[in-house]
């Protein structure tokens, strides 16, 4: 079970900084939208073994072949959106994504510029956005997060973040 658990788990605690206070404020995981065509691929897959009855005995082998390839195309493609994580902290944002090696992307508080939130149609009626983050360094693994449950409340939490952090000073009040 625990190669298993270390294969599917994304483990975003170990790249806390404990030791400096750092904690989680929101853990954010991809909405449902975004298992539509891996669950697409499996069923095609299923739709290939369904097949295999009525394929003459001679070609039996190849939906079968195909089927078991489908799937474990269907199965990839959805454990990489179930391991693909972004971090919100009281110090920085990270991205951990990868299955069978992994990727890490960190952006101190202190480096966020603008997000943008966008949100289109379907993602306003299905509860889902993209952010884009805007940093002085473009090129960074932490530009856009797609397909983000809720992400009115989630840029809420980083604004929130980054001005309890002190980033950006007090409001000015006239």
């Amino acid at each position: 079970m625990g190669l298993l658990a270390a294969l599917t788990d994304p483990d975003i605690g170990k790249h806390l900084l404990r030791e400096e206070g750092e904690v989680i404020v929101d853990e954010v995981r991809h909405h449902w939208v975004a298992f539509i065509v891996p669950g697409l691929v499996l069923l095609a897959a299923l739709l290939l073994l369904v097949s295999v009855p009525f394929i003459p005995l001679d070609w039996g082998w190849f939906p079968l072949l195909l089927a078991l390839g489908v799937a474990l195309y269907g199965g990839y493609r959805g454990l990489s959106v179930h391991m693909d994580r972004f971090v919100i902290t009281n110090m920085r944002v990270y991205r951990v994504h990868g299955v069978f090696s992994q990727q890490l992307a960190t952006m101190p508080l202190t480096r966020i510029l603008d997000i943008t939130v966008k949100k289109p149609f379907i993602g306003r009626l299905l509860g889902y956005g993209h952010f884009v983050f805007e940093s002085a360094a473009q090129a960074q693994g932490l530009r856009d997060i797609r397909t983000v449950a809720r992400p009115d409340e989630r840029d809420m939490a980083i604004q929130r973040v980054v001005q309890r952090s002190g980033v950006r000073g007090r409001p000015q009040v006239n």
